[in-house]
C-alpha cells in the first residue's frame, strides 16, 4: 500500500494518522454493513478542503479514476465516532453503484494520531 494519511483539524492542531497503521490496527475488527446515510462525509468537503487543494477538472478526474478502481471487498475504516478514516473512494463507489450500505470496521476507541500539528507536505510519502 502506498503511503497515505488521514488528517482532521482539532484544537491541538491538525491530527494525522498513517493509513497503513490504521489498516493493520483494524485487522480482526468485525465487519458491519454501514448505511451510506450515516456517512456524514458524503455531504461535507472532503478531498478538496485543504488550502490550495482546488477541485480542478484534473483533480476531479483523478478522484473519479480512484473511485472506479476502488475495491469494495476491503472494508472502510471508521473511528469510534463513525467518521471515515480510510476508504472514502470506496464509499463514493458504493454510492455511485446505488448501494444502501458499505462494508466497514469501526474502532471501539479511536487510535491516537501518529502526528499532531504537522504540515502534510512534510510527511514521508516514499515508503
Amino acid at each position: 500500500m502506498r503511503a497515505q494519511y488521514h488528517a482532521r483539524p482539532s484544537p491541538r492542531g491538525r491530527l494525522v494518522w498513517d493509513v497503513r497503521r490504521l489498516v493493520r490496527r483494524a485487522e480482526g475488527l468485525p465487519v458491519e454493513e454501514v448505511p451510506l446515510a450515516e456517512i456524514r462525509e458524503l455531504d461535507e468537503p472532503y478531498w478538496f478542503g485543504a488550502e490550495g487543494d482546488a477541485p480542478t477538472v484534473r483533480a476531479v478526474a483523478e478522484h473519479a479514476r480512484l473511485v472506479e478502481a476502488a475495491d469494495l471487498g476491503f472494508p472502510v475504516v471508521l473511528c469510534a465516532e463513525g467518521r471515515v478514516m480510510d476508504g472514502m473512494h470506496r464509499v463514493a463507489k458504493a454510492l455511485l453503484e446505488g448501494r444502501a450500505t458499505v462494508p466497514a470496521v469501526r474502532f471501539p476507541e479511536t487510535p491516537p494520531p501518529d502526528y499532531v500539528g504537522v504540515d502534510l507536505e512534510a510527511l514521508p510519502y516514499d515508503d
